[in-house]
């Protein structure tokens, strides 16, 4: 179809989902462990750690990432508590704590993160590449090769 031919909102549609694929472009890394025909079966915590110690590069980055998840399910659980506690404490309301008790695990959660970030200096490392190696790895592993 030729440009002059599109309507309106063809012409735009096209325009933001060209903008968003280049925002999202890094979703490209991850599309050939999620995008196939048999997926990959689930690995354990053994199965990190083995690639943790086999792999001097990115292994020590990966064990870093994953020091960050604690960090962030640690906010998450104290910010649940504190805002639908200090709402419970305050209204009596139940929906309005149970409300702000997932709020402030999503905020916790944020902002454990960006406390993660800070304390290990996770915007030193490249985490993504570190987990597209273990993905890599895992998929060699699995398939024996």
């Amino acid at each position: 179809m030729a440009e002059a031919e599109k309507g309106f909102f063809t012409k735009h549609w096209e325009g933001y989902k060209e903008f968003w694929c280049e925002r999202f472009s890094f979703l490209e890394n991850y599309s050939r462990f999620i995008k196939r025909e048999k997926p990959l079966p689930s690995w354990t915590a053994s199965d990190v750690e083995e690639f943790i110690s086999s792999d001097p590069v990115h292994g020590p980055v990966l064990k870093t990432a994953r020091e960050a998840v604690k960090y962030g399910a640690v906010g998450s659980i104290v910010g649940a508590v504190t805002t639908g506690g200090w709402v419970w404490k305050y209204s009596r309301s139940l929906h309005g704590a149970g409300l702000s008790f997932a709020a402030g695990a999503v905020f916790g959660w944020t902002f454990g993160h960006e406390i993660a970030n800070h304390h290990l200096q996770l915007y030193r490392l490249d985490t993504m590449a570190a987990q597209t190696k273990f993905m890599e790895w895992w998929q060699k592993k699995v398939e024996g090769q």
